[in-house]
Parts: C-alpha cells; structure tokens; sequence
C-alpha cells in the first residue's frame, strides 16, 4: 500500500511545531551570542582594522558581525524561534483547554484498576449518605467536589492545580515578550556617548556606531566635576558630576550623577563612565627678582607670554601633573628685553626653593594650577525595558506554576452492591508524583476513617 504524503501546508506546520526546529534555532542563537561576545560590537573601523586586519574587517562587515544584534539574520533566527514557540503552543493548548473547561467528572473502570494511586473498601451506611460523607470530606481537605449519578452510581470528582498547566504557555509567551522589547529596544533605542566640559552644555549625543549625532529634544549642562583619588595616587576612588536638565532655558531637573548612579530623563540614562583634562591649564605663578628681592604673583595661560618688570617676559611651554613622582611641574623661559629666548627649565610646585639655585634674572615657583575637566558619559535609551521588566516577571511566575505546582485529580465512585456500599477512589497528578502517592494515601485513610470502616486496601 502506497504511503500518504501529506500536504505541504501540514508538513510546514510539523516543522515549525517540531522539537528540533525549537533545538537547532536554541543551539544557532548560542553560537551566534558567543559571536557577539568575543568581536565587540559598534566599534569604530580602526579599532577592527588594528585587530583583526582589514580582510577580517571587510569579512566581518559583510557578515553583519560587527553589528550582530541588528543583522538580519539574528533578527531572523529570532522570529524563527518565535515562530515556533507560538506553532507549538497553538498546536498543545487546545488539549490543556479541553482539562479546564471539559474535566473528566466520571471516571471509567479502566481508570480505577490502572491508576498508580487506588484504594477500594466498603461500608454499611447507604450510598447517598456515604457519598455525602465522603464529599464534604473532599471539600474539606482537599478541593471543591462535583457529583455526578450515573448507571445506579454515584461519582465524585474534584482537582486543584489545574491553572498550573498552564505555567508552560506563561512561559513560552513570557520569552516572546522579553524578545520584543528586546527588539523594540534594538531599533528604537540607542547606546551613545558625550563628553561636557565643565560650565558647558550639549543637546546632542554620537551613537557608538559613528553614525549621525542623534537630537536629544533638551539641553544638559555640566556645573560641575569633582574626582579624588587613593592616598598620593592617581588612581581614582570617586568621580561624579553636577547635571542639569534644560528645556527652553528653563531648568528641569538637577542631579549629581556617579558611578552606577545614573539620571534619567524622558527614558534616556545618563551613566558617569569617564574623565579627562581638556584645553590649557590656568597657573598661579611667583617670580622673585633676584637683584632688588621683589615678588609678583601673576597669572599665566600655558603658550602665552606674560610680561616682567624691566621688558623681560615668560611663558609656560608644557606641564604635567606628575614629573618622575615629584608632583606638578611647568617647563618655562624667559625672555630678555631685546627677546632674545632663553634656554628652557623646569619648575617644581612641591620644590619651590629650587629655581632660585638656577641663577637667572627671576627665580619662579608654581603656586597653583587649574585646569578645565570634561565628564564622559554613556548614553542610553531603552523604549523596550518595560516590556522586557514584563516579561521577566512573567517567566519567572509561568517557571514556579509550571515546575512547582500540579495539577491533582481524585475520583470517587460509590455503588450499591445490596448490603453494602462498594467506594473505590483513584488519583493522579501531573508532577511530583512521589509527593502526591503520599498524600493520596492520607486523604484514603481519612476517608476510611469518615465512615468508620476497615483500614483501606491500597493497590499497585
């Protein structure tokens, strides 16, 4: 006899319900995550070129490697894996349905004799009066009980747990969730990054792809930025700034951002994440005049000539916060009246005496230096993290109904059999059935003592 072939449009349903469609996709997105890890992501060109070369570049352009979560074929592998996780649900829940909304209330006699958990006794109260017995006992300790008379029987039912059948589904659709914020947040959010220099404001921010700066709809303004160190190092302990919100001149909102302690505005972060100097530093300078012993304290820019008594003058020409571990220090010449340029030197703020013992018209020492900082901050903007907060909620509820809770089920027929009143229970959960063999055997005894008969006589 001939093999059916089915149609094609059931053969691509079976495909997208099938496990290893669910397993081949799980196994592609690992490899593709490890990918991602190892060749960072939105970095600039040079960077890859100094790495990798520039055949791997070109290589890893054109495999969308270097910008993986936004390739076609990751957004692919995840619609892939969506796809399947909805073609099994749909394919799984109408048989999940049909136990809530269509329990088996009558159990059949193959049930009582292949159940793991069965007990069978008798009594000689009636059938009706026993039955009642037995289903407040039901209603008591263990759910609500339905009663169904049928062929001179009487059957009761009752279930608890059922909705924990559903903890799969939550779970399944929860995952969909976090991929679509997660999606929602790849093509509509942004990571970038700003430097403001102190006293300074920016109303634009540079995506780390190095694609066009993108407008922030409002200004922020840097007062402020303090950082101290560990003990003489210049290692940092602590960094922040002082951030302003603008909006048509007017001030919104003010915070002093730090390390892991970001502001936040209309859904973007700003994250403290860097620090440096920039544009020349301002001193305080002291020159001594050697021959009459007078002393001027004057300001200096570094590249610019300052003038002294008598038509000489001077100018810093380099500075460094640290020279060989003796702290801050200038290098500086001076010039004669008639601007012949000196031989430079090098002045120690921790050293003041020193400079007298060079032997010029003007001795110097270094009072004091500032110098303007800038705060670097990472940029953020995230329009799908609510839906992602959402769906971690969900996988986390759908996870603890689907692996610690059951869906437990009793069954109680009660028949007439002249003198007596035949009762045989049977039961069984969907997990932990261990757990449920020894609670079964309590709710058994319990109702063996109700209407006061024999001990039950548990079988299998």
């Amino acid at each position: 006899m001939a093999e059916t072939i089915k149609p094609l449009a059931d053969r691509i349903w079976d495909f997208a319900c099938s496990l290893k469609l669910a397993i081949i996709v799980v196994l592609l997105l690992a490899a593709t995550s490890i990918i991602g890890t190892v060749i960072q992501q939105n970095a600039p060109a040079a960077d890859y070129i100094r790495e990798y070369g520039q055949t791997n570049y070109e290589l890893f352009k054109k495999l969308q490697f270097i910008d993986m979560y936004h390739s076609s074929w990751f957004i692919g592998l995840l619609a892939l894996f969506g796809i399947n996780l909805t073609c099994c649900s749909i394919k799984n829940f109408p048989r999940v349905w049909k136990f809530v909304k269509d329990p088996t209330l009558v159990a059949s006699s193959g049930l009582f004799k292949g159940s793991a958990n069965r007990a069978e006794f008798s009594c000689k109260d009636s059938q009706q009066q026993t039955a009642d017995s037995i289903a407040n006992l039901l209603t008591k300790e263990f759910a609500k009980t339905t009663r169904t008379e049928k062929d001179d029987k009487i059957h009761l039912f009752a279930q608890k747990g059922i909705y924990s059948r559903f903890g799969a589904y939550i779970t399944h659709l929860s995952i969909l969730i976090i991929m679509a914020g997660a999606l929602v947040g790849n093509f509509w959010g942004y990571k970038a990054f700003v430097n403001i220099v102190e006293g300074s404001s920016i109303d634009q921010v540079h995506p780390f792809n190095g694609s066009t700066p993108i407008e922030l709809g409002f200004t922020v303004r840097c007062d402020d930025f303090d950082v101290s160190y560990y003990g003489n190092s210049k290692r940092p302990r602590d960094y922040n700034s002082d951030l302003v919100i603008l909006e048509k001149g007017q001030e919104i909102l003010r915070k002093r951002i730090e390390v892991n302690d970001p502001l936040t505005y209309k859904g973007i972060k700003f994250y403290q994440s860097s620090y440096g100097s920039t544009g020349n530093p301002f001193f305080k300078i002291k020159a001594t005049d050697n021959a009459t012993g007078e002393t001027l304290e004057l300001k200096a820019e570094q590249g610019k000539h300052v003038q002294l008594p008598g038509g000489y003058s001077f100018a810093i020409t380099n500075f460094t916060t640290n020279d060989r571990s003796f702290g801050p220090a200038i290098q500086l010449h001076t010039n004669t009246p008639d601007d012949k340029h000196g031989k430079p030197f090098v002045v120690w703020q921790n050293h003041p005496q020193l400079d007298a013992k060079r032997g010029g018209t003007f001795s110097f020492a270094l009072l004091s230096y500032d110098q303007l900082q800038y705060t670097g901050l990472q940029v953020a903007k995230d329009p799908g993290v609510n839906i992602v907060w959402a769906g971690c909620f969900l996988i986390v509820f759908g996870s603890l109904t689907a692996f610690f809770f059951s869906h437990k089920r009793i069954w109680v027929c009660l028949e007439d059999n002249g003198k007596k009143t035949k009762i045989m229970i049977a039961g069984n959960a969907h997990r932990n059935q261990p757990g449920f063999s020894l609670a079964f055997d309590e709710l058994a005894q319990k109702i063996e003592t109700t209407i006061n008969n024999e001990p039950p006589k548990k079988e299998g």
